[in-house]
């Protein structure tokens, strides 16, 4: 996406409609752009379209500016960030928070960052698709923050959905336990989506056990970055990583229920 109206998607090329146009190439796009927007699966992705001969750094235009919303390592992202500078365009990392639902109606959470000049640019772009703009610092921060927040929630997922599973284990009833959790502290959206899952059979979180384990391994290599350890995302990402193993990679998060029923039995 660009603010020129042209588009290219990662495999080269894509359809384009009403007053769009069509890029052959992320160069092609780059070129006639001021803002190239990125939304794409993993930051190896993110990384096929900036470098190459025929993609976004070779034709990126003084002052223009890339703009990253997928969940990306922190690392790979001031590196491009860097590449681009020295090019004169510009980069903000703006990963996105919320749900599918929230996406089709422009209220998604979006966590900002990179050089504030830049980032006043574009804001107004951030707005038209998000209800609530963060702006959390220098280029790298706003993946960080993404990643720190799937760690929590993804953790959560993943804990409650256990819960449910020793529960069934140990005799009691999953809603009584979802009754009685939900009435004290430990209630939350998530807590919601592993009961619509594991008491209704209903799987709408949107979020799938791949891409979470993918992110909790993201999240672990900016942990080793930094120099330290983060042991509960470790145990959570063992979880995830056994699910994908177990084929279960392309069902909602909540579904790793299944994966802890199997192995309560």
């Amino acid at each position: 996406m660009s603010s020129t109206d042209a588009s290219v998607a990662p495999s080269k090329r894509c359809w384009a409609g009403g007053n769009a146009r069509e890029a052959a190439t992320p160069r092609e796009l780059a070129v006639s752009s001021d803002i190239v927007m990125l939304c794409v699966t993993t930051s190896e992705v993110v990384d096929s379209l900036i470098y190459g001969e025929n993609d976004i750094l070779a034709g990126i235009p003084e002052g223009a500016t890339v703009i990253d919303f997928g969940t990306s390592i922190p690392a790979s992202t001031r590196k491009i960030g860097a590449d681009l500078a020295d090019k004169g365009a510009g980069m903000i990392d703006a990963p996105l928070g919320r749900t599918p639902a929230h996406a089709k109606d422009g209220l998604l959470n979006i966590m900002a960052a990179g050089d504030r000049e830049t980032y006043d640019k574009v804001k107004p772009v951030l707005d038209d698709q998000g209800e609530n703009v963060f702006y959390v610092g220098a280029l790298g921060a706003g993946h960080a923050t993404k990643l720190i927040n799937n760690f929590i929630g993804m953790t959560t997922v993943t804990a409650m959905s256990q819960a449910f599973a020793v529960a069934d284990r140990s005799g009691i009833d999953r809603g009584l336990l979802y009754e009685i959790m939900s009435a004290g502290p430990s209630n939350s959206p998530f807590m919601g989506f592993c009961k619509n899952y594991a008491v209704d059979g209903v799987s709408n979180l949107g979020f799938s056990i791949s891409n979470a384990n993918k992110d909790l391994g993201y999240f672990l290599a900016m942990v080793e970055d930094l120099g330290t350890r983060a042991e509960i995302a470790e145990g959570t990402s063992h979880n995830l990583e056994a699910a994908v193993a177990a084929g279960m990679g392309d069902g909602n998060v909540p579904e790793i229920f299944d994966y802890f029923m199997t192995r309560a039995r």
